[in-house]
This record gives structure tokens, C-alpha cells and sequence, in this order.
């Protein structure tokens, strides 16, 4: 799909990014998770682009409060199909499987959607869970970021992938790392020195399999 690429804000930080950036934060301090999450939404909503977030560990009370107090009605947003707030297992792992290609599809979905609907662009905030790493599928995770990217490529959503460092081992922090253009580092969106190309990754990722 072609579409002219904007510059758009996060909300986090005064820095610009082009749409259909692909991002990773690890973090270890819970107030960045959600001070990122509440600011990037906010922030998409105020760029008239549509938003979604999929995490286990925010609820609809806590938006509702956050954008109360930044004069936006939440429900009269999500009821409008602006905004909306699904579990990361829910989306993920909907049959206790990790599966690369209906994730993939539903991203795609939801930017063709979005542009149907008349929203400028669209973005996306997801929290993996480790249950990731144990269920069936799981270890096709860097698959699935690696084809994000060019997914992003041909569809520009917005992407914000967010990893806890607490509780992912630091080799598949590492990994996951690999797998993402940019990286959120102390608020700001950094060229991520342990990129790795998707047309390379998967020279080596289909060698091992």
C-alpha cells in the first residue's frame, strides 16, 4: 500500500519519528511503562490517528483517569473506534499458541481499516508476556518482529513493542533487540546498535531451522 509518510509525535519525547517506525523499550522501571503508554496513546489521539494497545497490566479505569485529566473522554474515544485496549494474551496467544501470521494479519488489518475509517495513520503499543517463551509457537517470536518491520515497510503503522527486563532473561532481551530498528532509551528514540536487517536475519534464522 503506498501512502505518504509523515513525521508524527510519541508523545514521550519532543523528537519526531516517521510513521511506520518499528520500536522496542525494555524497561525495568514500571512508571516508564506507563508514563510511555499513556503519553504515546495520547498523543495519537491528538494527531486524529487511531490506537491500539495490547497489555495485561493497565486497565480501562487508569486511560479513563489519564486522558479525564488531559480533557479527553475515553469512552466517547473507544466508542468511536479511536482507541482501544485488549489483553496481550487475548491478541497474542488467543489459543494458547503463538501464532506469527494471524498477528500479522491483524496488524494489517487494522491499518487498512484505520485508513478506510479516515484516520490519518494509526499506531500500536504492545506489552509481550513471557508466557511467550512457553507455549506452543513461542519460539518463533523473533520471526515475528523481524517481519513486523516489513510488514511497517508496505503498511506504516506506528509500532511500540515493550519488554520487561525483569522479567525476560537478558539473552532474550539481547535477541529481541536484534529484531528492532529503534530502541526508546531514557525517553528518547535512539538508532538501535543491535539491528539486524530483516533480509539478514533471516539468512541466518532459516540456517538454524
Amino acid at each position: 500500500m503506498v501512502k505518504e509518510r509523515k513525521m508524527v509525535s510519541l508523545g514521550f519525547t519532543k523528537k519526531l519519528v516517521e510513521e511506520g517506525t518499528h520500536m522496542c523499550l525494555v524497561f525495568t522501571d514500571e512508571n516508564e511503562r506507563v508514563e510511555s503508554l499513556l503519553k504515546f496513546l495520547l498523543s495519537g489521539l491528538l494527531g486524529r490517528e487511531r490506537s491500539s494497545c495490547f497489555s495485561e497490566n493497565i486497565t480501562e479505569d487508569e486511560l479513563y483517569k489519564f486522558f479525564k485529566d488531559n480533557n479527553i473522554l475515553y469512552k466517547e474515544e473507544r466508542d468511536q473506534n479511536k482507541i482501544s485496549l485488549s489483553p496481550t494474551n487475548k491478541v497474542y496467544f488467543p489459543n494458547g499458541a503463538f501464532e506469527p501470521e494471524k498477528m500479522l494479519g491483524l496488524l494489517k488489518g487494522f491499518f487498512i481499516e484505520s485508513m478506510d475509517l479516515g484516520f490519518s495513520s494509526c499506531r500500536v503499543i504492545g506489552e509481550m508476556e513471557p508466557l511467550v517463551e512457553s507455549i506452543p509457537g513461542g519460539d518463533r517470536l523473533l520471526e515475528y518482529e523481524s517481519k513486523v518491520t516489513l510488514l511497517v515497510r508496505e503498511y506504516p503503522i506506528t509500532c511500540i513493542c515493550q519488554y520487561d527486563a525483569n522479567r525476560f532473561s537478558g539473552s532474550t532481551i539481547m535477541d529481541v533487540l536484534k529484531v528492532h530498528p529503534k530502541m526508546v532509551v531514557n525517553g528518547s528514540v535512539v538508532h538501535n546498535p543491535f539491528y539486524i536487517e530483516p533480509e539478514e536475519f533471516f539468512k541466518s534464522y532459516k540456517g538454524n531451522m
